[in-house]
């Protein structure tokens, strides 16, 4: 039985749930993309003891667990380690040459979900010797995902698709080097955690993260509406120092936004910019 009224009403209920959880918690999720978002609180539905959206809305006033619940189901977790091998295998050998000119290196990842991207980054700075002068922070709005990054404790299930992503990424040893099993599991290897700080961090409503070489807000942009994008990319941009990288996910760009002016296209395909405007 379809819980979720029609589409008028969805629609009331829906923006009346969002603005209830804006100005109740500060979470503000009313400029998400709408298909994406109608489409995780429906699924929330589907699995509630709710009726319908309108009677959610009490409970999550009077309860945090509700909110932590919806922030759940509502936040997107998707990643995979070295996702994207071809950006992985660019950055490499593009950008880190650029960054050993560096004494010390600021990078960001901007909404890192569960962490797999930070260490497989961690990875690659690593084996270029760069690591070690490097000061990482990875944040997320949603501190499930953080906890679980922060622990690197992941479902062995990551380890055939991460190994094959490593070598087309142009990794340079043998993955096993970086983690252990331990039955089901996959444990990262701690020595990858020692330069990493990771915090929970609302790009919707927090402000600047610090002054960065790089930042990565891969595959986070897609389920912003278009003026949202443009509010976060100059959020970004003003956390990015001069001649900084910023990378973006394949199905994202800082075309028509506000910023596109700030930055020179390096890579088109893998979407990696670098800031020649001072902000």
């Amino acid at each position: 039985m379809n819980k979720i009224h029609n589409v008028g009403n969805e629609e009331i209920e829906i923006n009346l749930l969002l603005e209830a959880i804006y100005q109740k918690y500060g979470y503000d999720f009313r400029n998400y993309s709408r298909p994406s978002l109608t489409r995780r609180i429906g699924n929330f539905l589907q699995n509630s003891k709710y009726q319908s959206i309108a009677e959610i809305i009490p409970d999550l006033l009077d309860d945090v667990t509700v909110l932590k619940n919806m922030i759940n189901a509502i936040s997107v977790t998707v990643t995979e380690m070295y996702r994207d091998p071809d950006f992985f295998k660019e950055t490499r050998e593009k950008i880190f040459p650029y960054l050993k000119s560096y004494p010390r290196i600021n990078i960001w990842h901007a909404g890192c979900a569960t962490g797999e991207e930070v260490y497989s980054f961690a990875i690659m700075l690593f084996e270029e010797q760069l690591y070690d002068r490097c000061n990482i922070y990875a944040t997320d709005m949603n501190e499930q995902s953080v906890n679980i990054a922060k622990e690197a404790i992941f479902p062995i299930d990551i380890i055939k698709i991460g190994t094959e992503n490593y070598r087309k990424a142009g990794g340079k040893h043998s993955f096993t080097d970086y983690y252990y099993s331990k039955f089901d599991r996959v444990i990262i290897d701690n020595n990858l955690k020692n330069n990493i700080t990771f915090s929970t961090h609302n790009l919707v409503t927090d402000g600047c993260f610090n002054q960065m070489h790089i930042i990565l807000c891969r595959n986070v942009l897609i389920y912003f509406n278009k003026d949202l994008q443009d509010q976060v990319l100059q959020l970004l941009t003003k956390s990015l120092l001069y001649n900084g990288i910023f990378c973006l996910g394949p199905k994202e760009s800082i075309d028509f936004s506000s910023v596109s002016n700030d930055f020179e296209t390096l890579s088109k395909i893998n979407k990696i910019y670098k800031k020649t405007k001072a902000r």
